[in-house]
């Protein structure tokens, strides 16, 4: 389609952010690009070159942190923190083991001397309480007394003076205390330090549980922010990007880079419908569309390189869009499969029911794990075309049909052998009808749940393309809204660098 048919459209479906929802391209063009947008509220403010220090740069990094966190909690209804240790086999794991022996063995040592030495068991138990303490809600006073007065380090320093200490007293008081703070998927725990008699094995186990404990807190407070941070999610990463922005001049290089890629992209495709166009003005000025641009640039994120950084303002989902792309990959290849096996057999296949979810099945296993270094997906495809010949030869006997003869085998397994190849035809066309499906999706409004007409030769993954797609969506939707302002900034600088903002009103006066 023609970019410049966008000038006289207030139909655009896809926004840059929500504030612009109503706008046509031809307002973008002319007012919010060509505007002083640092004097409206939900515009980013620029910052002046300057040099970055140490602090400045840390404190940038902080914020990322807390911006990629707050954003994986919202989105991710899985994100939990998980008990994970060093493997044991592992340099790191054997040094914690040794060290954690070492600590214990002394503990130990000390509390078989005679008098006893409780000097570091103290300590411990002043750590526990802590912990103990830290566990507990606002209000929470009389238990919040008991911990502070059962647990007085001070009273404790002075019954060891006088080897008056009940150490293993104390141990029972602090797991009957964790057994009522605890969540009831620790009850087991519990009870097996009641039934644990060497005491510092029991210490040992208890903080093994205290730390569990804690990560069950952690989660628990993950869970009650969730709803919060979706709520308020927009504003909060738009926030803490802007201070990113401001401690780091250079935080949108990446993605002012990929804005400028789209742009020679969009230009270059009008050029060439030009050029194939013989009444086409050359002499005007092509119109672009701002939001097609932004689109444009979406749509190739699905086959980015992901060994090269992202643009910094889709950080927060790489992962996230790592696997889209993974996903794609590998429906294209079972695409391809289906729609060679298809074109090669003929009529004798096509209407057998379910007969393309029998030869995606077939595929699936196969391709499992195709984007990992090790993979070697030319083997798997040779192993694919082998057990589809099989797959079609069965199904032809069982109606009484002959089977195919050598010859069109040896082309079938050659066509779905040669499918990784590059500028492979059959790859080629199923690659565009993905890409043509993803873009109709992200030209639909954000508030319409329809998915657009899936292109002829996808229909066997329709179901995991409109999965996809939907996910996809979603990505591109909430990071359009929260860096829409960012984007405008951007797109205003890089198509219209030199143009006076007085002109520009009169030019949109005009239009």
């Amino acid at each position: 389609m023609p970019l410049n048919e966008d000038q006289n459209s207030d139909s655009d479906s896809s926004r840059l952010s929500e504030s612009t929802a109503s706008s046509s391209d031809s307002e973008y063009s002319r007012q919010s690009f060509n505007s002083d947008s640092s004097s409206k509220p939900s515009s980013p403010a620029s910052s002046p070159p300057k040099t970055i220090t140490f602090d400045e740069l840390m404190a940038a990094a902080r914020n990322l942190t807390d911006l990629t966190l707050a954003h994986e909690i919202a989105v991710n209804a899985n994100f939990c923190i998980k008990d994970e240790d060093f493997p044991r086999n592992s340099f790191a794991g054997t040094v914690k083991q040794i060290v954690h022996k070492a600590f214990w063995d002394h503990l130990e040592s000390e509390l078989n001397e005679d008098p006893p030495e409780y000097e570091h068991a103290i300590k411990l138990f002043e750590e526990i309480k802590e912990i103990l303490l830290s566990f507990l809600t606002p209000g929470a006073n009389r238990i919040q007394n008991q911990i502070c007065e059962v647990l007085d380090t001070d009273l404790i320093r002075q019954q060891a003076e006088h080897n008056a200490v009940d150490i293993h007293g104390l141990a029972n008081y602090i797991i009957n205390t964790m057994g009522k703070l605890c969540a009831p998927i620790r009850d087991n725990d519990i009870k097996q330090l009641k039934a644990t008699d060497n005491i510092v094995e029991l210490l040992r186990q208890i903080f093994r549980v205290l730390d569990l404990m804690k990560m069950d807190m952690a989660n628990y407070t993950i869970q009650n922010l969730r709803p919060y941070l979706q709520r308020h999610l927009v504003d909060y990463e738009r926030t803490k990007f802007q201070e990113i922005l401001e401690e780091t001049p250079s935080a949108l290089d990446l993605t002012t880079e990929w804005i400028k890629e789209s742009i020679e992209d969009e230009l270059s495709s009008i050029s060439d419908e030009s050029s194939s166009s013989p009444g086409a003005e050359s002499s005007s000025k092509p119109i672009i569309s701002p939001t097609l641009v932004l689109n444009n640039g979406y749509l190739k994120l699905l086959q980015w390189d992901y060994c090269k950084t992202i643009p910094e303002t889709l950080i927060t989902d790489e992962v996230r869009l790592q696997e889209l792309r993974e996903k794609l990959n590998q429906l294209k290849i079972i695409a391809c499969v289906c729609l060679i096996t298809n074109n090669t057999v003929g009529a004798a296949i096509v209407d057998v029911p379910d007969f393309a979810d029998q030869l995606k099945r077939i595929s699936v296993p196969l391709l499992e794990g195709m984007n990992k270094k090790t993979f070697d997906l030319k083997e798997a495809l040779n192993a694919i075309g082998v057990q589809i010949c099989s797959k079609v030869n069965r199904s032809l006997t069982e109606r009484g049909l002959p089977a195919l003869n050598e010859e069109m085998q040896s082309n079938l397994m050659g066509q779905i052998a040669h499918i990784f190849e590059e500028n492979n035809p059959v790859s080629s066309l199923i690659d565009k009808r993905i890409q043509f499906f993803m873009r109709s999706l992200l030209a639909l409004p954000s508030f319409q749940k329809c998915m657009p007409t899936m292109p002829g030769g996808l229909s066997v993954i329709q179901t995991e393309m409109e999965f996809i797609g939907s996910q996809y969506a979603s990505i591109v939707n909430f990071n359009k809204q929260v860096y829409g302002p960012f984007y405008a900034n951007i797109l205003r600088k890089l198509l219209f660098p030199e143009t006076p903002m007085g002109k520009a009103e009169t030019e949109t006066a005009t239009n």
